[in-house]
């Protein structure tokens, strides 16, 4: 028989109503809030960052290859598509696709209204899937088609179709600045919105094969290779691997430089996260220690008649201990379902909306990252453990003698 958890059972057994019972509970309680509050915290952080950094990968891809000029206008200089690094992508470690893109400024003209754009030209070997979750009407353009002149179908923004007060459907003027200004009739084919505000006023998206026409390229030249990784926590890495292979007149370009504000922000995040662990933690500590040691101050008498008898205190602090460790482990089961039952109904139905305005997206965002879940329930277990058994050994400087005389 295990005698410190057979005596733990005893103890934890207390009569409903009384002091003890009531201190139990608030000490459960306190373990399965914190925990609770810890899961729906990080599915919620998680959430934010994967789904702003999906909106920018739709338009900043993990890593832009272009040619090395002095040029900082919209103006792109040719890349041929003949080159070691578009031919063999694939091969380069930690490459997961490549596409060929190219970026045309101009204006955007109806009737009464007018707006600037950049018209980024994609081709058949671009990557839609990412883009379909930001497709709010219509469809995506048709690219790519060899038909010389290039489709003039396009992609507009929804900031920029209520500016213009155009529709799937619609044609719009566009004309290409340069020293002969140039105008294409533009089709609408559908309308995106990423809540981005920098890209939603400037970016469309059409054929690549149109911008090579008007830039008098052949069907072997464009502006930019984009990148996208295989894994985003090894980028440095993976940029370094695409840079043993660049010609000498290319250079490369992180997302995390193109849009490092919005990258600092979540790192900022990632610091407030830690500081809200951290302050959950010594809370939910704390409260178990205050409720351990008022166990054990009602448990005088039993401890020192376990003294007289031969008791050692490892044995009395163990039985504690486990007390203790009982309660964790129904605040463990209180807080996980608590917890992942918050996020599923959030997950489910967007309960709590949000403003995209503000925070780019409509609603709260969860992610459901089960490895942090399990990493929450191991350290909360270890954090509590080891504080609480540094707080039993006040049992070592009880006395027999002076605990049996001690009055509940």
């Amino acid at each position: 028989m295990n005698v410190p958890v057979f005596l733990a059972r005893k103890v934890r057994h207390a009569p409903e109503g009384s002091f003890s019972a009531t201190v139990t509970r608030i000490g459960i309680g306190s373990i399965a809030l914190g925990l609770s509050i810890l899961i729906v915290a990080f599915a919620v952080l998680y959430g934010f960052k994967n789904t702003i950094q999906q909106k920018i990968f739709l338009f900043g891809a993990h890593l832009q290859v272009s040619k090395f000029t002095n040029n900082n206008s919209y103006e792109e200089s040719p890349l041929p598509l003949n080159t070691v690094l578009y031919k063999e992508a694939n091969k380069v470690p930690g490459v997961r696709h490549i596409q060929a893109v190219a970026l045309k400024a101009g204006i955007l003209k109806t009737d009464t209204e007018l707006t600037g754009v950049i018209l980024k030209g994609v081709g058949k070997d671009y990557d839609w899937n990412l883009f379909r979750s930001s497709l709010i009407a219509g469809t995506v353009p048709s690219v790519g088609a060899d038909t010389g002149t290039g489709s003039t179908q396009v992609l507009l923004s929804q900031f920029m179709a209520n500016q213009l007060a155009v529709k799937v459907g619609d044609n719009v003027p566009l004309y290409f600045l340069g020293n002969t200004p140039r105008a294409r009739k533009m089709n609408v084919v559908g309308i995106y919105e990423t809540g981005l505000e920098e890209v939603d006023k400037t970016i469309a998206l059409g054929d690549i094969r149109l911008i090579q026409r008007l830039n008098r390229w052949g069907a072997d030249s464009v502006g930019t290779y984009e990148i996208f990784v295989n894994d985003f926590t090894k980028l440095n890495a993976t940029a370094d691997n695409v840079f043993d292979v660049l010609a000498p007149n290319m250079r490369i370009t992180r997302v995390t430089d193109q849009y490092r504000p919005l990258f600092d922000w979540m790192i900022l995040l990632d610091r407030n996260m830690v500081i809200l662990l951290s302050l959950i933690a010594f809370v939910a500590s704390f409260n178990m220690v205050s409720v351990l040691l008022v166990l054990m101050m009602e448990r005088t008498p039993m401890i020192g008649l376990l003294k007289a008898l031969g008791g050692p205190n490892p044995l009395i602090r163990k039985m504690f201990l486990a007390v203790g460790l009982n309660m964790v482990g129904w605040g463990l089961v209180i807080g996980n379902g608590v917890g992942i039952l918050i996020n599923f109904l959030q997950d489910r139905f967007k309960l709590i909306p949000l403003d995209p305005k503000n925070y780019f997206m409509n609603y709260v965002p969860i992610v459901w990252d089960w490895p942090t879940i399990l990493f929450l329930n191991v350290a909360t277990i270890l954090i509590i453990a080891v504080i609480l058994w540094f707080a039993t050994f006040i049992i070592n400087r009880i006395q027999p003698v002076k605990a049996l005389a001690f009055k509940k």
